[in-house]
């Protein structure tokens, strides 16, 4: 009788599988992506961030000219512009469909903005000050909360 061996997965199966069991076993969909970051790096793989979708020039110009009024500082709004470039692309309306973040800084649920205006949804200005209000109240200015996501992969 012939012997049977069990099929030895390849090494991107094992990564898949790997990262369902973190994503799976993890409620934040930001804490389970920087768990799969980390499995990837283990694995020899990269993951990178990449905007929901492509802000057109006109828009991306006008947020960020709204966040340089808001933001005098040159670091601090480096740092912010930095993190929105990561985040969305400088687009108002981008959407993550897995975790349903929303707009300039992906804010989770987008919903959350409303304390910041009634418009959250299509105002670059109104987004622009709940994540600064966001970044400064949970890291105390946007320079902590880049250094932050530059450890972690998110904010």
């Amino acid at each position: 009788m012939p012997k049977v061996c069990a099929a030895v997965p390849s090494p991107k199966k094992r990564f898949l599988v790997i990262v369902s069991r973190i994503a799976r076993s993890i409620a934040s969909p930001k804490k389970a992506l920087a768990s799969a970051a980390v499995a990837a790096a283990t694995a020899g793989m990269v993951l990178t961030a990449a905007p929901a979708h492509a802000a057109t020039a006109d828009s991306a110009t006008e947020a960020k000219a709204i966040a340089h009024k808001l933001i005098p500082s040159s670091a601090q709004y480096s740092a912010f512009s930095n993190i929105v470039e990561h985040e969305s692309g400088w687009d108002v309306d981008a959407s993550n469909s897995s975790s349903g973040a929303y707009g300039l800084v992906q804010a989770l649920p987008g919903s959350k903005m409303s304390s910041a205006g009634s418009d959250w949804k299509t105002n670059a200005a109104t987004q622009i000050k709940w994540g600064l209000d966001y970044m400064n109240s949970r890291y105390g200015s946007p320079s902590g909360a880049w250094a932050f996501w530059q450890a972690n992969g998110w904010y």
